[in-house]
C-alpha cells in the first residue's frame, strides 16, 4: 500500500464530529455522502452547531450578569473550550467536503 500524506487523506476521507481513542481524529473514507455514517455525522454536526449557538446565548447572559462568580465563569470557559473544539472540528471537515467536490484545475 502507497504512502499517503495527511494533506492527501484529509482531501480523500471525512473528518468526522468525534475522536476516537486518545482523542484522536476519526475519518469515514466514502464516496456515498447519503450513507448511514455520514447522515451520523451530518446528525452529530448540526447538534453540536445548535448546542454552540445556545451556549452563545448563555455566555452572553452569564458574562451580563453582575452576581456572576468566579466558579461560574470557570464552568463557561470550560464549556464554550468544548464547542469550540467541536466546531472547529466541524469547520474543517466541511472545508475538506468543499475542498474535495471542487474542480481540479491544472
Amino acid at each position: 500500500m502507497p504512502l499517503v500524506s495527511h494533506e492527501a487523506r484529509v482531501r480523500a476521507e471525512r473528518l468526522l464530529p468525534w475522536s476516537g481513542p486518545e482523542g484522536k481524529p476519526c475519518y469515514l473514507s466514502t464516496d456515498d455522502r447519503d450513507g448511514f455514517m455520514s447522515r451520523l455525522a451530518d446528525n452529530i454536526e448540526s447538534e453540536q452547531l445548535a448546542t454552540a449557538a445556545e451556549l452563545l446565548k448563555r455566555a452572553a447572559e452569564t458574562l451580563g450578569d453582575e452576581h456572576t462568580g468566579p466558579e461560574d465563569v470557570q464552568l463557561l470557559a470550560k464549556e464554550l473550550t468544548g464547542a469550540l473544539r467541536d466546531i472547529l472540528r466541524v469547520a474543517t471537515s466541511r472545508g475538506h467536503l468543499l475542498e474535495a467536490s471542487a474542480p481540479h484545475r491544472s
